[in-house]
């Protein structure tokens, strides 16, 4: 069968989640690199002799084929492709967290072969990184500009380019202002240094201080579009109040 006929074979996915159902099968979301955001059924797959069993782990390439017409589909085969091991400690929040982005930010369906290798790329990164906190503001950015929820960081909304020296104000669903020229709105913004704007939007940051203000930007957006919250940051957030006493 081909992709005609509703079988996909050898598609790279990641492992967004894996929820028990009925008496041995999973329900699987998975990002695929040119089908974006598909879910699975694994039939059978929590049976001990499943041949899936520890085929289906989160934060690794995996190899994924599958059949169907339905948004539910099924899960065919999967391969694990390896390329890095599992992220432990406190890297396990990082990978945690951006799936839960993936998940929630993400439409079934609509594909984002950019998205998906700044994906595997953050992964890899979160893998074998101890400090991978700019990797995280990357993909944090890169994933809301591929949705459309970022503002273009080439110019500001008067149509002038981004300048290193120039400080800057922005709001959910907003152009980039010139902070002399920006006004109040009924939703409130950050002020940022041009540096940060370039930093993100060339992936890499000169300075803590533009990290810093990279994290409060990108905090503010994804806030505004997830106001339900980010369970696995509020989980950190939860487990580092207990160890410094705050609980």
């Amino acid at each position: 069968m081909s992709e005609k006929s509703g079988r996909i074979n050898h598609e790279p996915v990641f492992l967004l989640t894996a929820t028990p159902w009925r008496e041995s099968s999973l329900w699987l979301e998975m990002f695929s690199r040119r089908y974006g955001r598909v879910a699975l059924l694994a039939r059978s797959a929590r049976k001990a002799q499943s041949e899936l069993r520890g085929v289906l782990v989160p934060f690794v390439p995996i190899s994924a084929s599958w059949y169907g017409s339905q948004e539910l589909k099924t899960l065919h085969r999967a391969e694990w492709l390896g390329g890095w091991p599992q992220p432990q400690g406190r890297a396990l929040f990082s990978g945690l967290y951006v799936n839960e982005l993936v998940l929630k930010l993400t439409a079934r369906e609509d594909p984002h072969p950019k998205l998906y290798d700044a994906l595997a790329t953050v992964m890899s990164r979160i893998a074998v990184v101890p400090n991978h906190v700019a990797d995280l503001r990357v993909f944090e950015w890169t994933l809301m500009k591929e949705l459309g929820l970022a503002p273009d960081l080439a110019q500001d909304g008067n149509g002038t380019e981004i300048s290193e020296q120039q400080r800057y104000y922005l709001a959910p669903q907003q152009a980039v202002e010139p902070l002399s020229a920006a006004g109040t709105g009924a939703v409130e913004g950050v002020t940022v240094d041009g540096g940060t704007l370039i930093g993100l939007r060339e992936g890499r940051f000169h300075s803590g201080k533009h990290l810093q203000q990279a994290l409060q930007l990108n905090r503010m957006l994804l806030d505004f579009y997830l106001p339900q919250g980010i369970k696995s940051r509020q989980v950190l957030q939860q487990m580092q109040d207990f160890q410094t006493g705050i609980l």
